[in-house]
């Protein structure tokens, strides 16, 4: 009997129905017309072991039990799925090949391997597993990858990988939220302080973005605008650029900081001619946005509706699971193989036929057009989300079709023409100063068409202007201006912050090393880890922005750099990348790891816990014992551990 070990409910009922019927559906599986069988996990059926687990005297939380190591690591069953866990192993026992269907990415493919662990199989059984990659549950592509099976070797290193993870993030999370709810509780603090190796650097970047707010003081600087006039009376501006001599009495990004310079610079060009040295005019285009991964797909949801992380995630999964209107949502990727340029024209025809788009809209679309999103070299364990080809007539709520409007255009716009425009740069010296402007000219609106009609940041039409051309300074102003302070961190932002982390590492050395694809995170845990910090009363939102409350705030100023900053976090993204592609052994990181752990218990327990004296707990939870001296939440989720995917 083959058994096909699917990752979820909806993934396994995808695949038996591209697989012989009739279909015998019972408790669990469903029995194919052939013999085999299709099962399938409800996320995580195990979880790791509570430190109490492996030693009673964990129960209550004291420091001296500090640091908790496992010596040889637990998983143990979790209570709501105990049954489809027994059913699971039962199959592997009975079945003669195994094929693994879990999510195509790292925690998809430890998900199913950790149940297939509990089962003691020959090696020769387990060399003989197959992997089985599913990004679209529709019939077609359910077949298609069903014809293209991959031997299960290729996917150890990408489960060691999350395996380490998984384990690292248990040490630090429920070692280090005990060592910090243990030195609130000195202060007086009721509530339990987590500590997460991914949750406490982004708690991090809201306070320090917040604490940058509270000391910003607005500074005046100034800008000289030139008003210019042809010989054939047509006027134009131009904007004054410092001079390396200006330099002392500017900031750091350029600005004039003093009134008397720029009140010179006007006194001395008014009236005077001036004398056009370089004009250059170019067509430039600009090619339409990659389709999206789902981190990109959240930050233009959040723009664009305001819709928080979590809620663009859910909905993606409803569309993936229950519309089959998308492929795989939790990618980090946005590129497609080349073979998927193929199905364009039966996709765009189901955009088309589901409402989302007319005819004349797409009047432009060439569904054979080979865009740069077709690479097969930039395509890993998964591709973009797009739109698949099914089509549709069921209701889909308002959040529903937003997103899948919002996927349906990026993936169109692929088939477009390039946004075209005509850009002419002008400098012009007056006085000995150098003045500068631009034009833009539209010429092709491309995949424009199906933006939002923002008009650009406004640009002037020039005259016809020539090299060496003499124009006359009619006049001239200074412009006061105030610096701004940086703006509170949404959902929009702090995502991009977290996708885009070496922007705010500290290290140099890492940041020199760190790829744009690094972040905080994964794509499928970024929208619950946010959503955890609000949870657990450390972030609170105002309108659309995200502050931190004054017991999140506390925390960060509790701990070492090394835990609120994302440096760690970030070396720890690339060393788990580099298991996934066998170029780090999983002892080579643990190993270092473990004595980090044993430095920062030893700074928590000599930090300063009276800044927590007069904060009260913003987070009620109730604790399972009464009895129990120190708060024990549930699970290692409420230790900021990133234990199990988030659940649609």
């Amino acid at each position: 009997m083959k058994l096909y070990i699917a990752e979820k409910p909806s993934l396994g009922r995808a695949i038996a129905a591209a697989l012989p019927k009739p279909h015998n559906k019972k408790d669990g599986y469903i029995e194919l017309g052939n013999g085999d069988c299709v099962t399938w996990c409800i996320g995580h059926l195990l979880e790791q072991a509570e430190p109490d687990d492996y030693d009673a005297a964990y129960k209550k939380w004291q420091v001296q039990h500090l640091p908790i190591v496992p010596q040889q690591w637990q998983l143990k069953a979790k209570s709501k799925t105990r049954k489809q866990l027994t059913l699971v192993k039962k199959l592997i026992k009975q079945a003669s090949q195994i094929v693994h269907a879990g999510d195509p990415d790292r925690e998809g493919q430890l998900l199913v391997d950790e149940v297939i662990s509990q089962v003691k199989l020959s090696a020769a059984q387990k060399q003989s597993i197959q992997r089985l990659l599913i990004s679209d549950l529709n019939l077609p592509a359910v077949k298609k990858a069903l014809g293209q099976l991959r031997a299960i070797a290729e996917f150890i290193p990408l489960s060691v990988s999350a395996l380490a993870r998984s384990r690292a993030d248990w040490l630090f999370g429920m070692n280090l939220t005990r060592a910090y709810t243990l030195a609130g509780q000195k202060g007086g603090y009721k509530g339990v302080l987590s500590v997460g190796r991914v949750q406490t650097p982004i708690l991090g970047l809201v306070v320090a973005r917040d604490q940058e707010i509270k000391e910003f003081v607005s500074k005046p600087f100034y800008e000289v605008e030139a008003l210019m006039r042809t010989q054939e009376q047509q006027g134009f501006t131009l904007k004054w650029q410092p001079s390396e001599a200006c330099q002392p009495y500017q900031d750091e990004q350029g600005r004039v900081l003093v009134k008397a310079l720029a009140d010179n610079v006007v006194s001395r060009i008014k009236g005077q001619h001036g004398l056009i040295t370089q004009v250059k005019r170019a067509e430039k285009q600009e090619q339409a946005p990659l389709p999206y991964n789902l981190s990109a797909l959240q930050i233009d949801a959040a723009k664009r509706f305001g819709l928080p992380a979590k809620a663009v995630l859910d909905t993606c999964q409803s569309l993936y699971e229950k519309h089959t209107l998308i492929t795989y949502p939790r990618s980090d990727n946005r590129y497609l193989p080349k073979d998927h340029f193929q199905q364009a024209p039966h996709i765009i025809d189901s955009v088309i036929a589901n409402g989302v788009f007319s005819k004349e809209q797409l009047a432009t679309v060439d569904p054979f057009r080979k865009a740069r999103c077709f690479n097969d070299a930039k395509v890993a364990a998964h591709h973009a989300i797009v739109p698949t080809n099914k089509k549709t007539s069921a209701q889909l709520s308002e959040t529903e079709r937003r997103v899948y409007e919002l996927i349906c255009r990026q993936y169109v716009m692929q088939f477009m023409p390039a946004y075209r425009y005509h850009q002419t740069d002008v400098e012009a010296e007056i006085a000995g100063g150098k003045f500068t402007t631009k034009a833009k000219e539209e010429l092709e609106r491309g995949f424009k068409v199906l933006l939002p009609n923002k008009e650009d940041k406004e640009v002037q039409t020039l005259p016809p202007l020539t090299l060496g051309q003499q124009v006359l300074c009619e006049n001239a102003r200074r412009l006061d201006k105030n610096t701004t302070p940086p703006a509170h961190f949404t959902d929009a932002t702090l995502l991009a912050a977290m996708t885009a982390i070496s922007r705010f590492v500290t290290d140099p050395e890492i940041r020199k090393v760190l790829r744009e694809t690094d972040g905080l995170g994964t794509e499928a845990t970024r929208a619950s880890i946010i959503e955890l910090l609000f949870t657990r009363g450390f972030l609170a939102r105002t309108g659309k922005t995200i502050v931190a409350t004054e017991a999140g705030a506390a925390l960060i100023n509790a701990l070492p750099a090394t835990l609120a900053t994302p440096d760690m976090t970030a070396h720890w993204e690339m060393a788990l990348a580099q298991i996934a592609e066998k170029q780090l052994k999983y002892d080579d990181f643990m190993q270092p790891l473990v004595g980090q752990l044993g430095s920062l218990i030893e700074e928590a327990k000599t930090c300063d816990s009276r800044q927590f004296s007069h904060i009260k707990s913003q987070v009620k939870r109730k604790f399972k014992g009464a009895r129990r001296k120190s708060p024990r939440p549930k699970s290692g989720k409420a230790y900021g551990t990133a234990s199990g995917k988030a659940k649609a």
